[in-house]
C-alpha cells in the first residue's frame, strides 16, 4: 500500500480517540463548544513547536505564503470547527459509533468539492466503492425502533447534524489540501505543519472570542479538566498531523474514503467504553462503509 494509506489509518486511530474524550468531556457537563474548544487549545501549541522545530532543524526555513494560503487555511479552520460541533452534538441523540458514521458522509462530499475547487479527478471503480459507502450511510440514517415511513424517519435531528458535519467536514478537506499544496517550497511533512501551525492557532482565538463573548466561564471549565483536555489536544495533534500529511499527498476524497477505517475503530470504542450496542440495521450499514474502503484501498 501508498504511503497516505498508512498515515490515514493514524490519522482515523487518533481522531476516534479524540472523539471518544470529547464525548466524555461533553457527559461531564461541558458544553458542545466547550468540548470543541478542548481539541484545540492544547493542541496548538504542541503543533508550533513541531513545526517551528522541524523547520529549523532541516534548514528550510519558514515558507513564502501568498493570500491564497491564509484564505485556504481561514476556511478549512472555520469549517472544522462548525463540523466538530455538530458532531459532538451528535453524540447526544446517537451512540458513538453511529456518530462518527454520519461524519463520514463527507467522504462522498469532499470528492465532489475537491473536484468544483480543486479539479481533483477520482476514478470510476473510486466513485463506485464511495456510493456503497453511501449506501451504508442511509441505513445508519434510520433510528433504532422507529416506525412510519422510511423517509420520514430518516428526516431528523441527527441526520441533519450528521450531514452538515459531514458537508462542513468534506470543506475543511479539500481547503487544507488546498493550503499544503499553496506553499511552493518544502517537503510534504513541512508544508503540512506549517499549514497545521497557522489552522489552530487561527482556530485557539477564534474559540476563545466566541466562549469569552457567549459562554461566560466555560473556558475555565476546559481548564479545570485539564488532563483529559491535555490527552484530547494530544490526540487531536497527532490526528491533524497526519490528516494534512495524507492531503498533501493525495486527494481529499480518496484520503477520506479510506478515512473510513475510523467506523470500525468506533465500534471498538463505543462497545469497550461506552457499553454500546449496534443494531441488526446498523451492522449492515458498517458492513458496507467497511467493504467500500477495502475496495477503494484496492482500486486506488
Amino acid at each position: 500500500m501508498e504511503l497516505w494509506i498508512y498515515i490515514t489509518f493514524a490519522a482515523a486511530l487518533a481522531q476516534s480517540l479524540r472523539f471518544m474524550l470529547q464525548k466524555q468531556l461533553k457527559s461531564a457537563g461541558l458544553s458542545t463548544a466547550g468540548a470543541t474548544f478542548a481539541r484545540f487549545v492544547f493542541a496548538a501549541p504542541l503543533v508550533a513547536l513541531i513545526a517551528m522545530s522541524y523547520a529549523w532543524f532541516s534548514g528550510q526555513g519558514l515558507p513564502k505564503v501568498s493570500p491564497v494560503f491564509f484564505a485556504y487555511a481561514i476556511a478549512g479552520g472555520t469549517s472544522q470547527i462548525l463540523a466538530t460541533m455538530c458532531v459532538v452534538a451528535l453524540f447526544s441523540l446517537r451512540n458513538f459509533a453511529v456518530g462518527i458514521t454520519f461524519k463520514k458522509t463527507e467522504v462522498l462530499l469532499s470528492v465532489l468539492i475537491g473536484f468544483v475547487i480543486l479539479g481533483d479527478a477520482v476514478t470510476v471503480p473510486a466513485l463506485i466503492a464511495i456510493f456503497i459507502g453511501l449506501a451504508g450511510v442511509l441505513l445508519l440514517s434510520d433510528p433504532p425502533n422507529a416506525t412510519g415511513r422510511w423517509h420520514k424517519r430518516i428526516l431528523n435531528k441527527a441526520v441533519a447534524l450528521g450531514l452538515l458535519s459531514g458537508l462542513l467536514f468534506g470543506f475543511s478537506g479539500v481547503f487544507y489540501r488546498g493550503a499544503s499544496l499553496s506553499i511552493a517550497e518544502g517537503d510534504t511533512f513541512y508544508r503540512a505543519t506549517i499549514a497545521m501551525m497557522c489552522v489552530t492557532a487561527y482556530q485557539v482565538l477564534v474559540m476563545t472570542a466566541w466562549l469569552r463573548w457567549r459562554e461566560a466561564g466555560e473556558i475555565g471549565k476546559v481548564l479545570v479538566a485539564w488532563r483529559k483536555v491535555a490527552l484530547t489536544g494530544l490526540a487531536s495533534m497527532i490526528g491533524t498531523m497526519c490528516w494534512f500529511s495524507a492531503f498533501t499527498l493525495q486527494t481529499a476524497g480518496y484520503v477520506n474514503a479510506v478515512g473510513q477505517v475510523e467506523l470500525i475503530f468506533s465500534i471498538a470504542i463505543g462497545a469497550m467504553v461506552f457499553g454500546e450496542r449496534i443494531t441488526a440495521r446498523e451492522w449492515q450499514g458498517l458492513l458496507l462503509l467497511t467493504g467500500s474502503i477495502v475496495l477503494l484501498v484496492l482500486v486506488v
